[in-house]
């Protein structure tokens, strides 16, 4: 009988610890975004800023519809629709505003790509896990944070305006 015990107890003990680690898991991943305090002016702002500049294909030091890379797209969008000014490079971009671990509308996401000259990439967060940035392949679009290259790449946020 005693064996036949314990092995519950060992499988009870691993059901809770699965379940822990699922718990932890999911709410980390929630706890990235702070879609509740977007505003929603930027929230239609990215959507207006999209519906021009979708599809524009990816070109490397492009700033203009014929072809743009991740930097402009964000540099000209914080010019465009915040009226701020931003430096022209993602290595540059990185050390603008503050950093922030809750995403809100906005806020620049930065990435370890291993592409481009500093191997950095940024896009906009947008909100629902969803960012605009010119990807090299389908020029601007949304991606989801959640999909397994971008979760594996993501390095970390930066919020320019409050």
């Amino acid at each position: 009988m005693w064996p036949m015990n314990c092995n519950r107890l060992i499988n009870l003990r691993n059901l809770l610890f699965f379940l822990v680690i699922c718990l932890t898991a999911c709410s980390s991943e929630s706890s990235l975004y702070a879609d509740n305090q977007s505003h929603p002016q930027i929230i239609k702002k990215i959507e207006s800023f999209y519906q021009v500049w979708k599809k524009t294909p990816y070109r490397y030091g492009g700033n203009n519809s014929k072809g743009i890379d991740c930097s402009g797209l964000t540099k000209t969008f914080y010019h465009q629709k915040l009226g701020k000014v931003l430096p022209r490079v993602t290595k540059e971009q990185i050390i603008e505003g503050k950093a922030v671990k809750q995403l809100s509308a906005g806020d620049l996401v930065f990435f370890k790509s291993g592409r481009g000259t500093t191997g950095l990439h940024v896009g906009i967060y947008y909100k629902n896990g969803l960012f605009l940035h010119a990807s090299t392949k389908n020029g601007v679009q949304y991606s989801n944070l959640n999909d397994h290259y971008w979760r594996n790449h993501y390095l970390s946020a930066r919020r320019i305006v409050d």
